[in-house]
């Protein structure tokens, strides 16, 4: 019985891969066609846009003659109040080039002024990092060193009690567990 069951599953698992292989090579063949599809209507955009070109160039050169004479006559009229307007136009264009300049200017100095502030911000909140861990550190030592302190303190406590315990015991003549020899400590 489990042997069937497992035969099943495989066979079953087998129709389900090659059912995947199948999906996996349409999707395979779609994506080919749409790709040349993709293809072809790029070509056809491409040669649309020459044609359009083509037309659009001819019928500019076409214009621009027409225009030309047109434009030749009326510029023979205009040339005289051309040459008298030519220093206030040459005044004019210098005007707006100085204007653009400066707005460019000024442009760039609020770019650099934002990153110089970017910049130090960044710097100002590395050095704060530094001096919160360097705070920390600090802190860990000192309760570090206390704490070892009072360690010590109390060990010299513990050595002057002991001290103090033999002289007595050495000083009293008659020494009697009797009494406590560490009452006067006590």
């Amino acid at each position: 019985l489990r042997r069937r069951s497992l035969a099943f599953r495989n066979t079953e698992g087998k129709r389900h891969r090659d059912i995947d292989d199948e999906n996996r090579a349409k999707l395979a063949e779609e994506n080919a066609e749409d790709e040349e599809l993709k293809a072809a209507c790029q070509r056809d955009v491409e040669q649309f846009k020459e044609e359009s070109a083509a037309t659009e160039s001819a019928s500019l050169r076409l214009k621009g003659k027409e225009t030309f004479s047109g434009r030749m006559q009326a510029e023979n009229e205009k040339e005289l109040s051309i040459l008298e307007k030519h220093d206030s136009h040459l005044l004019d264009t210098a005007a707006w080039q100085d204007v653009n300049d400066y707005a460019e200017e000024c442009k760039r100095r609020k770019r650099l002024s934002l990153a110089f502030r970017a910049k130090e911000k960044r710097r100002h909140f590395q050095v704060e990092k530094e001096q919160a861990k360097s705070k920390i550190r600090q802190q860990h030592l000192d309760t570090l060193y206390r704490s070892e302190d009072a360690r010590y303190i109390e060990m010299a406590k513990l050595k002057e009690k002991a001290r103090i315990a033999l002289e007595e015991m050495n000083r009293s003549p008659t020494c009697s567990f009797g009494a406590n020899p560490f009452a006067t400590l006590m």
